[in-house]
């Protein structure tokens, strides 16, 4: 399609000089029409030639395959909300995500030097909170969620976010504040 597009604007072109030079309004005309045939026939071709590009190897062009999901080639399977920094207020980065790495301690790369002891909680405490819709507070590339009004949320940028979703995104309890128990003893209250 490409080779083509090129064509038309050859033709065009000639037309334009031979119209200009003798004066004739229909090959004016025609130049405008075969440069119009060249711009839609670039176009093709430049979609053709995207197609290729982002298929995988011994995939064709107008070929599609559906993975075990349903979903075609170059869909990425995201499980959290975002895993890259977008700049949007509202974006939540996952703990343990590259743009904020923690300070490995002893070989233990999970800690931070600020950042509070995770809440110990049961195995059924934890189900039991992650069907929770209450709201908790994160800090973006934090391992621990909180509950407002936590000492560790003072002066650093933090969202609400339903502790169900928290868990989700494999946030963890803060041992300060203690969510869990907190959220919990509210629900039996109820």
């Amino acid at each position: 399609m490409i080779v083509i597009s090129l064509g038309l604007i050859l033709v065009a072109v000639v037309l334009l000089v031979f119209g200009l030079a003798g004066g004739s309004s229909p090959l004016l005309v025609v130049s405008i029409g075969a440069s119009l045939l060249a711009a839609v026939a670039l176009v093709a071709g430049a979609r053709q030639a995207a197609g290729r590009a982002s298929a995988p190897s011994g995939a064709t062009a107008g070929q599609t395959r559906r993975d075990g999901d349903g979903r075609g080639w170059g869909i990425p399977n995201q499980q959290t909300s975002a895993t890259v920094d977008t700049g949007d207020v509202g974006w939540r980065q996952p703990p343990g995500s590259p743009v904020t790495e923690p300070r490995e301690r002893s070989g233990v790369a999970d800690e931070y030097d600020d950042e509070p002891a995770a809440e110990e909680t049961t195995a059924e405490q934890a189900a039991r909170v992650a069907r929770l819709a209450d709201e908790v507070r994160v800090v973006d590339g934090r391992p621990r969620y909180h509950l407002d009004g936590c000492p560790h949320l003072v002066g650093r940028e933090h969202e609400p976010l339903p502790v169900a979703e928290a868990v989700e995104l494999g946030f963890t309890p803060c041992a300060h504040c203690t969510p869990d128990t907190v959220l919990l003893a509210e629900t039996e209250r109820r």
